[in-house]
């Protein structure tokens, strides 16, 4: 094995402060395999996001231990920085570990999977990037999401109370409640459209919300995005049909809708787009593939 200089980032909160001691077994266990390693935690995420840029030479490795927040980050330093991603999923979505393959739940089993990847070559994978009118991209490496689940979670983000999970679970009734079509304007590939959806996402994975397949066959050496949408719904029907998304099975419903794209612009009136579960900001935006961008060892 040729020993590699690893920086470690790590979440001290993931898991909602569950897997607080995370990044230092896998910061260890990395170390003991002969790696040289610089760990960084900080519990500031723009501390932490600098720490890690000022840490990385070009022939680092960046390791982040955490969930689908510290994949984005380490995915906008990783393609920034141009160096390989290695995962340690520690938090409560893990949706690229997912559809990645890496082992859940355990952190010993993710690191000597992570251990073993790092004795070969990384494989490429696919980047969307979500890019503003003032030109400012947004790197994601799952799912990019501007209709209700990104009204979720901006709703959470507002709430004080209560801390935790239950926060998203408050927000989600509350948004339920005023449940409600949005007007959109797409051009995928140039074609432009508008239409009124509940949901409106653009995919690069299959998954995002810790597992909720809304892109069952999306891939991530293909090229291409995916670009989910959902016909307005009753509430009871939504809620019918919200539980077959985490197997996929949502897909066979008439009002379900995906397509395949390169290039997809979303435009709708006061919505605040998300990616991989992180604030971007306010539509419109223009979601592109960037193929093979990420090396990822996994």
């Amino acid at each position: 094995m040729t020993p590699r200089h690893i920086v470690v980032a790590m979440n001290p909160r993931a898991s909602f402060g569950k897997n607080e001691d995370a990044g230092h077994e896998v910061a260890r266990l990395l170390a003991s395999a002969g790696h040289d390693v610089i760990a960084l935690r900080e519990e500031d995420y723009r501390a932490l996001e600098n720490a890690t840029r000022d840490a990385l030479r070009p022939e680092s490795v960046l390791v982040v231990v955490g969930g689908d927040g510290m994949v984005h980050l380490g995915v906008h330093l990783a393609r920034e920085k141009n160096v390989p991603l290695g995962l340690v999923p520690a938090g409560t979505g893990n949706d690229l570990a997912r559809h990645l393959g890496l082992p859940l739940g355990s952190i010993s089993l993710a690191t000597q999977h992570l251990l073993r990847a790092l004795e070969g070559a990384p494989h490429r994978i696919d980047l969307g990037v979500a890019t503003s009118l003032q030109g400012v991209e947004h790197p994601f490496a799952c799912v990019f999401s501007a209709g209700f689940d990104a009204l979720v979670n901006e709703r959470a983000n507002k709430l004080r109370f209560p801390r935790g999970r239950h926060r998203y679970t408050l927000a989600l009734l509350i948004e339920l409640a005023k449940l409600r079509p949005i007007t959109y304007t797409l051009t995928i590939d140039g074609v432009e459209e508008s239409g009124s959806y509940l949901l409106v996402a653009v995919a690069n994975s299959q998954s995002f919300g810790g597992g909720m397949k809304v892109t069952p066959d999306a891939s991530l050496v293909d090229g291409k995005l995916d670009v989910f949408t959902l016909d307005p719904l009753s509430r009871l029907a939504f809620l019918r049909i919200y539980p077959r998304v985490f197997k996929g099975l949502h897909v066979t419903d008439r009002r379900v809708h995906i397509r395949r794209a390169t290039q997809v612009r979303v435009a709708s009136e006061g919505i605040v787009a998300y990616a991989d579960g992180e604030r971007l900001e306010a539509l419109p935006l223009e979601v592109s593939v960037e193929p093979s961008r990420l090396a990822v060892f996994a």
